[in-house]
């Protein structure tokens, strides 16, 4: 396995297109909290995981969205970018992202995680992703992040803006509304992650639709992704 890992991470490298200068860096940005499980942090053995990374690279992330998002659409209004960059750094745009480079085989996952399908997981790809932005942009600065960010999110920057989506829960409310109902009503069914870098679950209820879940880096962004979710799912977007 640790020579399947070592061929995964040369190959991340070799798409990512950024030749390291530190590849400690690299190395903290995949490994994930599992790995430290059982182990006291004060001691030399801990390990040093990709939580404090991945809280650096969500910034970093959302800085060059909103800068190419600036560029490329001087006309549209705060609202609309805002809707688009959301859309851009969520957990299932970076978890493509991270499957398209191929970060799931590269990741050091502990033995459970590894036996749970860490590897397949969104969230623990999506995480990494970030981390593995922070570590470009600590080893060559903003310019070598920028290069990095424009050729693993070529493809997301692509696609068209999804229809109806600038308020999701406005658009659930009118919808509802329209079919006579009462008001959807969103509930926490679950957080997991750290307390810096948490993922929310939200449900979202209609009475006489079946409810449906998404998740979020915050509860609003759940409570979007929900809403999002039982438009498409009822044929509204």
């Amino acid at each position: 396995m640790a020579n399947s890992r070592t061929e995964a991470v040369a190959e991340l490298v070799r798409r990512l297109g950024h030749d390291f200068r530190d590849l400690r860096l690299l190395d903290r940005a995949l490994t994930h909290a599992s790995v430290g499980e059982g182990v006291a942090p004060q001691t030399s053995k801990a390990p040093r995981d990709n939580e404090r990374m991945e809280f650096l690279g969500d910034r970093v992330l959302g800085l060059l969205v909103a800068d190419r998002l600036h560029t490329d659409f001087p006309e549209a209004d705060e609202g609309q970018l805002s809707s688009r960059l959301h859309t851009l750094v969520d957990k299932h745009a970076c978890g493509r992202v991270g499957a398209a480079l191929g970060i799931g085989e590269a990741v050091r996952l502990s033995p459970g995680e590894t036996k749970s399908g860490g590897r397949r997981k969104e969230g623990v790809i999506a995480d990494a992703v970030e981390a593995v932005l922070a570590a470009v942009y600590l080893d060559g600065g903003l310019d070598a992040a920028r290069k990095v960010f424009e050729r693993a999110w070529a493809e997301e920057l692509a696609r068209p803006p999804e229809r109806a989506l600038t308020n999701p829960k406005s658009a659930l409310q009118e919808w509802s509304q329209g079919q006579g109902r009462p008001l959807p009503s969103y509930e926490i069914t679950g957080r997991s992650g750290s307390d810096h870098a948490p993922t929310f679950t939200v449900q979202v209820s209609v009475p006489g639709i079946e409810p449906i879940s998404a998740s979020g880096r915050s509860r609003q962004d759940a409570e979007k992704a929900a809403a999002v979710a039982m438009l498409q799912r009822e044929g509204v977007i």
